[in-house]
C-alpha cells in the first residue's frame, strides 16, 4: 500500500513537471531514445544586453553525458560543424568573440539542463543554435548532435533605462536612481549622469554616484543601477537630467526627464516703499515654486487701499497703494507650500512742493555770504595787479623806445601775465 501511494504521487509530479516544461519550451523532440526540448518559437533579444536560450535533454539507456557543446550557424545550413563552436569545455576550441560570453547555467551535465546565457549581445549573434552532448555509450566515447535547433534574432537596442525621481525641494538632499535595461551578468554597463542647463550645454552633475548590482530571478542574472545624491537648487528647476547607459560594443541608450524643484519662497531685492504726502506706495517681489502668495499684515487696520498682484513664471510682484498710512512700518509676508518668509520694507519719504522750495531757498541764503566773500577777494586781487603793473611801467621810462617796446611786448606775451589777467574772468 505504501509503495502504491508513492508511485502514484511520483507519477502525478512527473506529469505536472513535464507539462510545465512543455508549456515553457515546447514539446520534446526525440530520436533513438535521445530527446531535446527547445523553444519552438524564435527568441528575440536586444544588442548590448543578454539572452538565455532554455534547453533540456535526456539520453538513451546506457549513455552517460559528460560535456556539452553549443554550435551556431546560419539557419539555411543543414547542420552546424566544428568550425561553428561557440561553447566548449576546451577553451581553445572557442573563437575569441564568444569566449567568456557564453555561459552554461548548470555545469552539472547529468541534470539534463543544457540552457546557456549569452552576454554582451551583438546583432551578429543572430543565427541558428544547435546542441551536441558528448559522453560514453556503454563505456565507449561517443556523442550525439540533436537535429532540433533554436533560432535567435538580435535587434538593435531600443530600450531605455528607467529613472526614479523623488520629489525635489531646494536645499534638501535627494537621491536619483537610474536602472539599466535588461538582466545581465556579463560586462557591467557604464552609467553616467548629465545635466542640461538653460544654455543647452551638458555637464556632469556633481554629487555622489554609486553603481549597484541587484540579484534577480536567478544567481546568474543581475540588474545594474546607479544612484546620484545631490542638493537641488533653483538652477536645477525646469532643467533636464539625463541618464546614459553604455554597453560593450559602443551600444548606448539614455533617458531624459525634466526636473521640477520646489523652490523656497524668498523676497528679492527691489522691494520697498515710497511715501508722498498722504499716499504710501509699496512693491514686494517674491520668488518660489510653486508661485508664492504675498500678503500685507498692515492692511488689517486700514480700509483705503488697493493691491495689484502680477505673476510671471515663478515671480510675484505685489503692488500696494495705501492712503493715510500714518507713521507705520511696512511688512511683506510671502509663503508657499515649502517655506514662508517676511521682511520689513524700507520707506522712502518724498517732500511736498512747498517743503521742496523752502529747503532749496534756505540753502541759497546760506550760500550767499560765501559768494560775497569770493567777489570781494577777486576785486582786491585785481587792484593789486593793476598797481603792480603801473609801478613797473614808470620804472622803465628811461629805456630807449626799442627797449621799451620790447619790454612791453615781453610782458604782453608772458604766460605769467596771461594767467594773472585771466584769473578774474
Amino acid at each position: 500500500m505504501f509503495t502504491v501511494f508513492w508511485t502514484t504521487l511520483f507519477f502525478f509530479w512527473w506529469v505536472s513537471t513535464t507539462y510545465k516544461v512543455e508549456s515553457a519550451l515546447g514539446r520534446p523532440s526525440c530520436y533513438n531514445g535521445f530527446c531535446i526540448t527547445l523553444n519552438e518559437e524564435m527568441i528575440t533579444a536586444k544588442a548590448g544586453l543578454c539572452v538565455v536560450i532554455p534547453c533540456s535533454f535526456t539520453t538513451a539507456d546506457g549513455f552517460t553525458p559528460k560535456s556539452i557543446v553549443w554550435l551556431k550557424c546560419e539557419p539555411q545550413k543543414r547542420r552546424c560543424s566544428d568550425i561553428d563552436i561557440i561553447f566548449h569545455i576546451n577553451r581553445y576550441k572557442v573563437p575569441s568573440e564568444f569566449l567568456g560570453r557564453v555561459l552554461l547555467l548548470d555545469p552539472d551535465v547529468s541534470q539534463g539542463n543544457c540552457s546557456i546565457m549569452i552576454n554582451d549581445l551583438t546583432t551578429s549573434d543572430s543565427g541558428s543554435y544547435q546542441l551536441r552532448v558528448n559522453g560514453f555509450y556503454h563505456g565507449t566515447a561517443d556523442g550525439v548532435t540533436f537535429p532540433s535547433r533554436t533560432i535567435l534574432s538580435v535587434k538593435d537596442l531600443n530600450l531605455r533605462p528607467s529613472l526614479m525621481i523623488p520629489p525635489l525641494t531646494e536645499g534638501q538632499q535627494a537621491t536619483l536612481t537610474c536602472t539599466a535595461p535588461g538582466l545581465c551578468s556579463g560586462s557591467p554597463p557604464n552609467i553616467t549622469w548629465m545635466w542640461r542647463g538653460k544654455i543647452e550645454e551638458d555637464y556632469i552633475i556633481t554629487g555622489s554616484t554609486t553603481a549597484l548590482k541587484t540579484q534577480d530571478l536567478t544567481a546568474v542574472t543581475q540588474r545594474h543601477s546607479s544612484t546620484l545624491t545631490f542638493k537641488p537648487s533653483a538652477k536645477h528647476h525646469n532643467t533636464n537630467v539625463t541618464c546614459k547607459v553604455s554597453f560593450t560594443g559602443d551600444i548606448t541608450t539614455e533617458e531624459t526627464v525634466s526636473l521640477n524643484v520646489s523652490l523656497l519662497a524668498k523676497i528679492l531685492k527691489g522691494s520697498g516703499c515710497v511715501q508722498h504726502a498722504e499716499v504710501l506706495s509699496c512693491v514686494c517681489i517674491s520668488e518660489g515654486f510653486p508661485s508664492p502668495t504675498i500678503t500685507w499684515p498692515l492692511l488689517k487696520n486700514h480700509t483705503e487701499y488697493s493691491v495689484i498682484n502680477i505673476v510671471s513664471n515663478n515671480t510675484v510682484n505685489s503692488i500696494l497703494s495705501l492712503r493715510n498710512p500714518g507713521n507705520i512700518s511696512v511688512e511683506c509676508f510671502s509663503s508657499n507650500e515649502n517655506w514662508e518668509v517676511k521682511e520689513n520694507l524700507r520707506v522712502y519719504r518724498e517732500l511736498s512742493e512747498e517743503a521742496y522750495h523752502e529747503k532749496h531757498c534756505v540753502s541759497g541764503f546760506g550760500a550767499l555770504p560765501w559768494v560775497i566773500a569770493g567777489v570781494s577777494l577777486s576785486v582786491h586781487v585785481f587792484c593789486m595787479i593793476y598797481i603792480w603793473h603801473l609801478w613797473n611801467t614808470r620804472k622803465k621810462t628811461n629805456l630807449t623806445e626799442d627797449q621799451t617796446y620790447m619790454s612791453l611786448r615781453k610782458r604782453d606775451t608772458s604766460a605769467e601775465y596771461d594767467v594773472i589777467v585771466q584769473r578774474p574772468q
